[in-house]
């Protein structure tokens, strides 16, 4: 597969819900040279992990051919889920290390799917700290919160 090599895309992202379950946003901001395009959303009635995943999952469905992303988020659930725990849970037929089916599987396989024709790095930092696209995709989930409350 060819990749998109003048630039890597880069995608930040965040989730925010009150109440967890309970109505929730997210957001998205994707840099692209000195592009930027934000974006955010919410649902009535979810969780804080639904809304990080949504957050990647909307970013990544913006790209229209195969990139080289570095995917930014405060979610160690989304990180460590397509780093580390999703090739267990297919081996498992997505049964957890508690033999119980995978929360969010749904979200997971979208986020797969998406996946696939990208070449991803995922990168944890920590939520609240000063990042400055960090901040602005908290705002823009806490911003879409406000609508759907």
């Amino acid at each position: 597969m060819a990749y998109n090599n003048e630039q890597t895309v880069q995608i930040f992202t965040d989730g925010a819900c009150s109440g967890n379950p309970g109505p929730g946003g997210y957001g998205a901001l994707l840099k692209y040279g000195d592009r930027i395009k934000e974006l955010s959303g919410y649902e009535a009635d979810t969780t804080n992990n639904r809304m990080e995943m949504t957050a990647v999952i909307k970013a990544l469905m913006q790209l229209k051919k195969p990139c080289r992303i570095k995917v930014v988020t405060d979610s160690s659930y989304v990180v460590k889920g397509m780093t580390q725990w999703v090739p267990v849970w297919l081996k498992r037929n997505w049964l957890n290390s508690q033999n119980k089916p995978v929360l969010n599987r749904d979200l997971w396989e979208k986020l797969i799917e998406l996946s696939k024709r990208h070449q991803i790095e995922w990168i944890w930092i920590k939520g609240h700290n000063g990042h400055p696209e960090n901040e602005r995709c908290d705002e823009l989930a806490r911003s879409a919160l406000k609508n759907c409350q």
